[in-house]
């Protein structure tokens, strides 16, 4: 929601009716929406982590949260707050990537099949654009996306450029696309759906305030 809400917020800002934001216009604005939303999402992307691989840690080293509150409560009680931001930086790298392989990458698709293509601004065209926006997120994330999770998810405290240089050693740079496939099977649908309702609702609130 951040990161949606201060790009939009954003490009609004710097469109009017004679000129469009530029490129590099588009990956500022979504790099710091992204950034903003990684920070905020931080605690719930330490939870999402640790609760899916709390199975996968030996029985003394598991946390065994009841949900999602215990886990925030517990995390900053016996932690300490600051913990739950730990693994901001590459969390929110991963964000501000994450946004700009979507949003920036979809309104520079959509442009590009609108003036390159005889496509109109529909369902078609929101899709061909969402679903290539998918896959330049899947591929600028899933490096971040392995560190994060390695980070998120271990019991030691090791730096980040420890884990990176552990990893390449033990697997070679393969790890940079490590789980590529179920990544894109997950970032893609959903990129596709976002895209796509948003652009539906856009449709209807420009129709209810008469802005066509």
């Amino acid at each position: 929601m951040t990161r949606f809400g201060v790009y939009e917020a954003l490009k609004d800002r710097f469109t009017t009716a004679d000129t469009k934001p530029s490129f590099l216009t588009l990956v500022a604005m979504s790099s710091v929406s992204g950034f903003l939303g990684g920070v905020i999402g931080n605690p719930g992307d330490i939870l999402n982590v640790r609760m899916q691989h709390d199975a996968a840690l030996p029985p003394e080293q598991r946390r065994k949260y009841k949900h999602v509150f215990d886990g925030l409560l517990r995390t900053a009680r016996e932690e300490g707050v600051a913990r739950l931001w730990r693994g901001v930086w590459p969390n929110s790298s991963r964000a501000v990537l994450m946004t700009v392989g979507q949003l920036a990458s979809y309104d520079v698709f959509k442009r590009m099949l609108l003036e390159k293509t005889p496509l109109q601004d529909n369902l078609t065209t929101h899709f061909a654009a969402s679903f290539m926006a998918g896959f330049v997120a899947t591929t600028i994330c899933s490096p971040v996306d392995v560190i994060k999770t390695k980070v998120m998810g271990s019991t030691e405290h090791k730096s980040i450029m420890k884990i990176v240089t552990d990893t390449t050693r033990t697997e070679g740079l393969r790890w940079m696309f490590k789980g590529f496939v179920p990544s894109f099977i997950r970032v893609g649908p959903h990129t596709i759906l976002t895209f796509v309702f948003l652009e539906q609702h856009k449709n209807i609130y420009r129709k209810l305030k008469g802005l066509e």
